[in-house]
């Protein structure tokens, strides 16, 4: 198919990225260590390590691991949000020749056994603050070794607690009772006396399990492989070079990682993109507070900033947050939901550097396309198809569409999955005949070759006929003086089939459910509009910050029932 879009592309970015050029992940981290061995690589609570420390700790960790009899191909479940421990662990996980099957810390008993019984995993590095979740499930998992990091360890974490408030955990560290539980110190200390047997991991060889959040069922692990992860990260330092080019003085690039670790996202675009240019991560535990957040972004001159659109939207509310100096900062992605224009504009006005915003999914590494770095307007896409990627618009038959027509998004390139893990069923349901993955997205492709994300083709309401899309409902009540944020869903309607109701958090204390109603009749054919308006102090979100729409239609769908 032809790639319409390269002659759009930047200056200077490739049609092509050689995936060849790292063998394996392993292969890119020994390249660091040996280039930036004495930069810093994270940064937390004012506690640093380095790019060799990271090589010391990782491989003593990784030839602990070793010793406990694991196969190369284990699965290692790592269970922590933005601490040091957690790219200790991984790097070690990775460097042995095992898997890394990242955990949500905040998931709950049925959610944990869930996913260790599915991924096979025979070890769990866990936080301390969340122990007591896996005490309750890892009896009925294949779990054999637990290892519990903790606050007060040589990382340097004396104070971490502080505001480390998280709703399902109601003790800042629950009681646990694991017999069988290794602190995180003591393995470093007994691998520093074991050699790291250094395995041969090739591009075929699985890195992560990445687990979707479930929006089509149970969930599932996206089954992401060596050269899948090398891809995205080559194609991603490819893309954002034109704008590296403005940090000339620059030595060294600092990225904000205030999404969690175990997300791909902040996997890829902080932790694993900052290893490849050697640059370091300033990593936020707790990004929902935003008192801390702000105090910690005024200690440094940040040039990479990923975030989804109500990370921007929160610290943009924040108080403190016009001290911060933003001067240097010259990338900042939206991913992960949709950027909405009065955040964009927001924030390039605050900052003087446009969001870009990407696309991607669990499934791809994850991303697929994304605007110029260089942005400083907001273009409502999602940008462009990243290097040796391939984007095509499907009807629900597999065909294409023509440009400017609506379809399921379908993507080809080097960093879609291999499929899902122990799932064959599920995963030759999401792939066409022709090796295209099926997002589950409606889009269009613009005669550039951009794309505009229209919804989700599970958020589509229905209303007497017509396709509605939250998205765009939701882009123009976020532009209303009076609202925070908000989110659309579709309530069953006996006239209509489905009706739109928008769920409202308010910025002005006295906007009422009618004037929301009017404003959006001047925006948006009738149809469109909604017809119920429901105020909350907050709507629920997902760790990373998506907001939770399934929850809401559920929430309403329960109560109907009821």
């Amino acid at each position: 198919m032809e790639r319409i879009w390269l002659k759009h592309y930047p200056p200077g970015v490739p049609a092509d990225i050689d995936t060849t050029q790292y063998p394996s992940l392993v292969d890119l981290f020994e390249e660091s260590f040996r280039k930036f061995r004495d930069r810093k690589a994270f940064i937390c609570m004012d506690k640093a390590i380095t790019y060799g420390e990271l090589d010391e700790l990782s491989a003593a960790f990784g030839a602990y691991l070793q010793n406990k009899g694991l196969k190369k191909g284990a699965r290692v479940a790592v269970m922590m949000p933005n601490v040091l421990q957690y790219p200790v662990a991984t790097t070690a996980v990775l460097r042995a020749g095992f898997t890394v099957v990242n955990v949500n810390p905040l998931y709950t008993p049925r959610e944990l056994e869930h996913q260790l019984k599915n991924s096979g995993a025979e070890a769990i590095v866990v936080l301390e603050n969340f122990a007591s979740t896996v005490e309750q499930v890892v009896a009925k998992t294949p779990v054999k070794h637990v290892i519990v990091a903790t606050m007060g360890d040589m990382l340097g974490f004396k104070g971490l607690i502080v505001n480390f408030v998280v709703r399902r955990v109601k003790k800042m560290v629950p009681a646990f009772n694991l017999p069988q539980a290794v602190p995180f110190n003591d393995v470093i200390a007994a691998g520093r006396k074991m050699q790291l047997v250094k395995p041969v991991i090739g591009p075929d060889d699985v890195a992560f399990l990445q687990y979707t959040g479930g929006t089509t069922g149970v969930s599932k692990g996206a089954t992401l492989l060596h050269r899948n992860i090398v891809a995205n990260v080559l194609q991603n330092d490819a893309w954002l070079q034109p704008a590296l080019q403005l940090l000339p003085n620059v030595e060294q690039i600092f990225i904000v990682c205030a999404l969690p670790l175990y997300h791909i996202f902040a996997l890829t675009a902080c932790f694993l993109l900052a290893v490849r240019a050697g640059g370091v991560n300033l990593l936020i535990p707790n990004p929902r507070d935003m008192k801390s957040f702000v105090k910690e972004l005024k200690k440094y001159q940040v040039n990479s900033f990923p975030a989804v659109n109500t990370l921007y939207n929160g610290l943009l509310h924040a108080p403190g947050i016009e001290q911060v100096d933003f001067s240097k900062l010259k990338i900042s992605n939206g991913g992960g939901m949709a950027v909405q224009r009065p955040v964009a504009e927001a924030w390039n006005k605050l900052t003087g550097c446009g969001i870009a915003e990407g696309y991607g999914l669990s499934e791809t590494s994850p991303v697929l396309t994304c605007n110029p770095a260089t942005i400083e307007g907001f273009t409502g896409t999602i940008g462009l198809p990243l290097p040796s990627t391939y984007i095509s618009i499907r009807d629900d038959a597999g065909n294409e569409v023509p440009l400017g027509q609506p379809g399921e998004i379908c993507a080809q390139g080097p960093q879609v999955m291999s499929g899902y893990w122990n799932m064959p069923d599920e995963t030759a349901m999401v792939m066409t005949a022709d090796g295209f993955f099926r997002t589950g997205d409606i889009g269009v492709m613009n005669p550039d070759g951009s794309v505009r994300i229209v919804d989700r083709k599970k958020d589509m309401i229905l209303v007497s006929g017509f396709n509605v899309y939250p998205n765009e409902i939701e882009e123009v009540i976020a532009t209303h003086p009076g609202v925070l944020e908000c989110a659309v869903v579709g309530v069953s309607d006996a006239r209509s089939s489905e009706a739109v109701k928008a769920f409202v958090v308010k910025k002005d204390p006295n906007v009422t459910a009618e004037e929301i109603i009017e404003f959006c009749r001047t925006q948006l054919t009738n149809y469109k509009v909604p017809k119920m308006i429901e105020f909350r102090t907050e709507l629920p979100k997902t760790n990373v910050g998506k907001i939770l729409r399934r929850q809401l239609r559920d929430e309403k769908k329960g109560q109907a029932a009821a």
